[in-house]
């Protein structure tokens, strides 16, 4: 039989007595994934340097998640960690084919034999829209309609990754293409307009499917740098930065970095606003759960008072500010500091939407919705950051145990420790090394960790990998 269409029938075959079992009316599922954003670049995680009343709205109306983790502190990572359940490196998505994340035109990709989210919802019954930034491979066997997806629009890698690059002469990056479905539909789309054209589109999907269970995905390309922002939220900016800005010779990424970055998180909590009243006016949104989180640490925001960025596996580089909101089903206006993944989204959704999980390959996740409604702790008896391929360190409840030795993750991301013990609950910012008085502590973090690396080696699966990549240009 056809190997994917096996892989159909196995799903639909398995979840058939759960969804027998499931509401008139399963919940829908939303997740706004963005680009870059730290711990403390929303307002009610204490930034003062942003303004986001919509999401802080949200987080009023429902909990926000203190120790909510990403698996990768880096963009494709972190992302396939999201859409398979499983930690990066077990299905070899840790690293590119030859640079930390995928570039353009890569060989390597997810592999389409991967059961991501929106498959898993789809078997039980779910329309499935993406809309924004996919970065697990551009070649069209990687797309997202080739993994599960009805609809996309967006761009198939980061928004830099096109010959304007600063490092162009190194990369010789194609022209960025945006897409609809598979289809190239623009080139070198102006980016100060996506994220408003993302969210146009994802409300557009929620006005279509208002009448059946659907899985939205929104991953903003911001504000991953260059920042960008439409007209609407630069009208603060002062003049000769506007100038400057219509320029597009003087455009460069110290400017944006420092002028823009509060415009573009102000449109990405305009965006999560519209998303939520496009809820509140199809009268569903007492029957959906929304989580807004982001795929690592901060290259141009603050991760105040965790220590590190994007890149590192420091707290700030992994632990993301993530809020979910679901009115009548998850507490209000409260804090919930219980660790939680990104990889358990996959679970959670399947056991709510009354779809099976594949029992075939095993998926690191969780289902946590007992303890995102405040009934259990966390189900993870420790958690593990990898950096690419390299595990760094672990953590078991307020523990945190860097392996590896001092070094420099990347230019301007400071240094991350090792050998060191950290306690979590009293040294969130990672200052105070307690090694040398725990030791029973590190000898049972060492175990976790050799023993999930002995576990992985023996149950990891390959990436996708094509022969002749080449890369997406419009049709003639």
């Amino acid at each position: 039989m056809n190997t994917y269409l096996h892989r159909a029938l196995m799903l639909v075959l398995a979840c058939l007595p759960t969804a027998i079992c499931a509401a008139d009316r399963p919940p829908n599922f939303v997740i706004v994934f963005t680009d870059d954003q730290g711990y403390a670049d929303l307002s009610c995680f204490g930034g003062k340097h942003v303004s986001t009343p919509r999401i802080d709205q949200m987080a009023a109306e429902g909990t926000r998640l203190t120790s909510f983790y990403v698996a990768a502190p880096l963009c494709t990572p972190s992302r396939a960690a999201l859409m398979t359940g499983c930690y990066p490196r077990r299905i070899d998505m840790a690293y590119g084919s030859d640079f930390a994340v995928l570039l353009a035109a890569d060989k390597k990709g997810l592999n389409p034999e991967e059961i991501t989210i929106a498959e898993v919802l789809k078997s039980a019954g779910y329309r499935t829209g993406m809309f924004g930034k996919w970065h697990l491979g551009d070649q069209p066997e990687f797309l997202p309609t080739q993994q599960g997806f009805d609809e996309y629009f967006g761009i198939p890698y980061s928004h830099d990754i096109h010959p304007r690059h600063p490092r162009q002469s190194h990369f010789k990056f194609p022209p960025l293409p945006l897409l609809d479905g598979q289809q190239v539909i623009e080139l070198e789309p102006d980016a100060d307009y996506l994220t408003q054209r993302i969210t146009e589109r994802a409300v557009k999907f929620i006005d279509a499917n208002k009448d059946d269970p659907f899985f939205l995905y929104v991953p903003h390309p911001l504000p991953h740098s260059p920042l960008h922002a439409s007209p609407d939220f630069m009208k603060d900016l002062p003049a000769e930065v506007k100038d400057k800005l219509d320029n597009e010779k003087a455009v460069n990424y110290g400017l944006r970095r420092k002028q823009m970055f509060r415009p573009s998180i102000s449109e990405i909590d305009w965006s999560v606003g519209q998303i939520l009243d496009a809820l509140k006016r199809n009268q569903i949104d007492d029957n959906t759960v929304v989580i807004f989180t982001s795929d690592n640490g901060p290259a141009s925001g603050k991760a105040t008072p965790l220590r590190g960025r994007k890149g590192s596996t420091l707290e700030g580089g992994m632990r993301e500010p993530t809020v979910i909101w679901c009115p009548g089903k998850i507490p209000v206006g409260e804090v919930n500091d219980e660790l939680m993944t990104a990889m358990d989204l996959l679970p959670t959704f399947a056991q709510l939407g009354g779809a099976a999980l594949p029992s075939d390959r095993v998926i690191d996740g969780k289902d946590i919705w007992p303890v995102l409604t405040g009934e259990a702790k966390s189900p993870h008896e420790a958690f593990f950051y990898y950096g690419q391929n390299e595990l760094r360190a672990v953590r078991a409840g307020k523990w945190k145990l860097h392996l590896a030795m001092a070094k420099v993750t990347a230019k301007g991301r400071g240094k991350e420790p090792g050998p060191a013990l950290f306690d979590l609950d009293a040294d969130i910012g990672e200052k105070k090394n307690v090694i040398e008085s725990f030791p029973e502590v590190v000898k049972r973090l060492r175990s976790y960790a050799e023993s999930f690396e002995k576990e992985l080696a023996e149950h990891s699966r390959p990436a996708g990998i094509v022969s002749d990549p080449k890369p997406l240009t419009m049709a003639k």
